[in-house]
């Protein structure tokens, strides 16, 4: 045998040898082993054991973990088709409260009275602020959701009287459902079609395969801006269509790019509406982004805001206190036009779909298909491609994304909740990374009613049938009688990563072999019913 370590070969042959470590990725990669897995102390309280356990990084991108990111686009796969044609209302019922939960509801409107009397009397009340802080905390702890007093950040308001330049919208009366319409054949079979909608963002300038024809008149500023909104401007259409459909729309969307790297959205509506509706409603649809103005540059180069520890942010020639965000948003009357006003393009597809058919299951595959890919994966159109992809980058890089975005300092104003440090084309936000593209939203928006299941009681689904198949009971375990803690680096207990890889593709080589001898066995067990029915006939 050869060893590669035989300095008598010769360097090109020991060269063109795998790497050992590199072999073993992939195998763990072949076994669906999660390559990245975190390493987690466990303390059972009830035996006192404490151990380390590796569990999967969840990744749900395959440059960094393939086999998390394939997990979990067939666990959204799984979810997008149990929703997608459901013919009974999803029940979802809160349970009753417990005694706890009562208790502790009582005990905080208790502290709230003290705490009311207090500021009433004009005492000091921190240290009551800071007991209702934690009783909030308990209840949540306690498996209440929200909060009890909602929001105390009172809203501000705008005027809600549509856009002269937007067409109406007809509005139906609300019904209690989200099944949306059936239909009846003469037959007497049911028929219950939903719809597959793409909705795109209109166009920045003449494109040719992804990339600009003239790169100078294409209005990348006005692409930044839509990346960066675009997830309201979904909310706004989904909000539109319930109000038109007059039912509880519910839906499974995807986020993906498109080849000029533009976000564009993939929709499995439950339920159908005619495709004009779907049309009009998308062209109805806006969104007003109500900011303070970002297109009068203030600060730049060296001449930027200073930080003062009393007042915040100083323009560094007169000393004067930028405005903060809230005054900012003060200054903008009644006659202020938004910052900027998203709109989708005019192409939208609209696909009715039937339960059950093959044009469902490749819409399912069509909406996951981009799931484990980041915006900036997109390019595959070679150095033009990547030119296109850095000048939007560049048009990003000083595009405010949030109200807390250092970019704000540029245009002079203060930043919501300021700090030291700050500093124009400085942010954090991944909206201004080159693989987000300025798109900082979720990638999958699911409704609350789509399968009545959250995407841990999917899993949960599915680890109940790996389990089942190898003969194991699924017994769930008291959640309370684990204590996790994070497993500090270098710690001599944590084996080296390539170890515990080797050991879980062994596990999962003793998963596979269990089902397989049970898939053979079952495979006779059948084989000798069929003769045993063929004697007997």
């Amino acid at each position: 045998m050869t060893h590669p370590h035989d300095r008598a070969l010769p360097r090109a042959v020991r060269q063109a040898m795998p790497m050992a470590r590199d072999v073993l990725v992939e195998v763990a990669k072949q076994h669906g082993v999660c390559i990245r897995p975190l390493a987690l102390r466990r303390l059972d309280i009830v035996t006192g054991k404490t151990e380390i356990i590796d569990v999967p990084c969840g990744s749900t991108l395959d440059s960094k973990c393939p086999p998390c990111a394939k997990r979990n686009r067939q666990l959204r796969m799984a979810q997008c088709r149990e929703g997608w044609h459901l013919d009974t209302e999803p029940a979802i019922t809160p349970d009753e409260p417990n005694e706890e939960q009562r208790w502790l509801v009582e005990f905080r409107a208790d502290m709230q009275a003290q705490r009311d009397a207090a500021a009433q009397a004009g005492d000091d009340t921190t240290d009551l602020d800071a007991v209702l802080a934690g009783l909030d905390e308990e209840i949540n702890a306690a498996g209440m959701r929200g909060s009890v007093t909602g929001s105390a950040v009172p809203k501000r308001s705008r005027s809600t009287r549509r856009r002269q330049d937007a067409p109406d919208l007809p509005k139906r009366k609300m019904a209690s459902t989200t099944l949306g319409r059936t239909f009846h054949a003469p037959d007497g079979k049911v028929y219950r079609p939903s719809l597959f909608v793409t909705l795109t963002l209109p166009s920045y300038g003449k494109v040719r395969n992804g990339v600009p024809i003239d790169p100078e008149a294409y209005d990348y500023r006005r692409a930044a801006r839509d990346a960066l909104h675009f997830s309201k401007l979904v909310d706004r259409f989904v909000q539109n269509l319930r109000r038109v459909a007059g039912y509880d729309v519910q839906y499974f969307a995807s986020v993906e790019p498109q080849k000029r790297l533009a976000p564009h959205l993939h929709m499995a509506i439950r339920g159908t509406l005619p495709r004009a509706e779907i049309k009009q409603i998308a062209a109805a649809t806006y969104h007003q982004v109500w900011w303070p103005q970002a297109d009068e540059v203030r600060f730049d180069g060296d001449h930027l805001p200073v930080w003062d520890e009393q007042a915040g942010y100083l323009d560094p020639a007169t000393g004067e206190v930028l405005p903060t965000w809230d005054e900012a948003l003060d200054a903008l009357d009644e006659d202020a036009e938004p910052l900027h006003v998203l709109r989708f393009g005019e192409q939208v597809d609209v696909q009715g779909v039937l339960a059950g058919t093959p044009d469902a299951d490749q819409c399912v595959r069509y909406l996951s298909k981009y799931l484990t890919k980041s915006l900036g994966d997109a390019l595959d159109g070679g150095q033009v491609q990547r030119e296109h992809a850095a000048r939007m980058v560049d048009a990003l890089r000083y595009e405010p994304c949030s109200p807390a975005c250092p970019n704000w300092l540029r245009y002079g104003v203060q930043p919501k909740n300021a700090k030291a440090g700050m500093a124009p084309g400085r942010c954090r936000s991944k909206a201004h990374k080159p693989e987000h593209l300025g798109y900082a939203g979720r990638r999958v928006l699911v409704s609350r009613k789509w399968s009545n299941k959250t995407l841990a009681e999917h899993k949960q689904d599915r680890r109940s049938w790996v389990l089942e198949a190898l003969g194991q009971a699924d017994e769930p375990a008291d959640p309370h009688r684990y204590i996790w803690r994070p497993v500090s680096a270098g710690d001599a207990n944590v084996p080296p990563l390539a170890v515990r890889l080797l050991r879980t593709v062994a596990e999962r080589q003793r998963w596979r072999a269990h089902l397989r001898e049970l898939e053979a066995r079952g495979a006779g067990q059948d084989l000798s019913a069929t003769e045993q029915t063929g004697r007997a006939a």
